[in-house]
């Protein structure tokens, strides 16, 4: 078990940048940003970029892999993005691992002044999001003609630092999305069912577990449980973390994803609980 820790980008890096560096001291595996241009009622209040942000925790920090917590097609194009990246895993010596998702509704649908994309063209434009992103990630020039994107000659020299690109980890919870993750994933994500009581929330973690092994035919890859998702913030309390790392053990996932916790809204909760679960987490790899 991999445990790793998401970072907002709500805070200014004279804030932000201590919290990365300590992410990297209490030992987690890996850590993420939003990518979003602002997040539900967040968007109201001080937010920054994906990119920029990792490229400053890339240079503070040694160990840890960082990520993006998901990459989305509502505002980025694959061309200009594959070359973000490559600039990203070569700042980060081959650390940056690649969460994409197919974009919801919300604040970054809508502030760039496109129509509203149904959930069959979300899925759509996600298929030919993930195509031109990893042939332009493998290969050296690509070209591509789309309904969503297309390409002319893009070149992608030097390439990434990770080979043939670094690791994707693909956000699914749907059918098409989880058969997507299958094809295309090194790793996959989910976020299980929306729930109003934990146990609910739980059983949909594991039918959506259970779909995707469908999925993946045999397949052996990583599988990334976001804990926060639950309707109990998973570092509410120490208790709390260490039961929501044993059940997604048990459900057979390989990696979960906690949030730092914040003053107040999402993921409300007192720093120092990530002190007090710091020392546990060699146990908890094992448990």
């Amino acid at each position: 078990m991999r445990i790793g820790i998401v970072i907002l980008p709500d805070e200014r890096w004279s804030v932000a940048g201590r919290r990365w560096r300590l992410a990297e001291e209490y030992g987690f595996d890996h850590a993420w940003t939003y990518d979003h241009l602002g997040w539900r009622d967040l968007a109201d209040g001080t937010w920054f970029d994906a990119v920029p942000t990792l490229t400053a925790a890339a240079m503070v920090t040694r160990r840890i892999r960082l990520g993006t917590f998901v990459a989305s097609p509502n505002f980025r194009h694959p061309v200009h993005f594959a070359r973000e990246i490559t600039a990203l895993d070569d700042i980060s010596q081959g650390r940056l691992l690649l969460g994409v998702g197919s974009g919801g509704a919300g604040f970054d649908s809508a502030v760039l002044g496109a129509a509203e994309l149904t959930p069959r063209e979300r899925i759509d434009r996600f298929t030919e999001f993930l195509a031109l992103l990893t042939q332009l990630l493998e290969n050296d020039r690509t070209d591509f003609a789309g309904t969503y994107y297309r390409a002319v000659d893009a070149r992608s020299i030097p390439g990434p630092v990770q080979q043939p690109r670094p690791p994707l980890v693909v956000a699914a919870n749907g059918p098409r999305a989880l058969r997507l993750a299958a094809k295309y994933g090194d790793g996959w994500v989910t976020t299980g069912a929306q729930a109003t009581d934990e146990a609910t929330w739980w059983r949909s973690v594991a039918e959506v577990s259970a779909r995707f092994s469908e999925a993946a035919a045999g397949r052996t890859m990583d599988r990334y449980l976001n804990l926060d998702s639950s309707p109990v913030f998973s570092l509410s309390s120490a208790e709390a973390f260490t039961d929501a790392v044993g059940r997604a053990a048990e459900l057979g996932f390989t990696d979960v994803i906690a949030h730092w916790p914040r003053k107040s809204s999402w993921y409300a909760g007192d720093e120092k609980v990530l002190e007090t679960v710091a020392p546990m987490l060699p146990e908890l790899r094992v448990s």
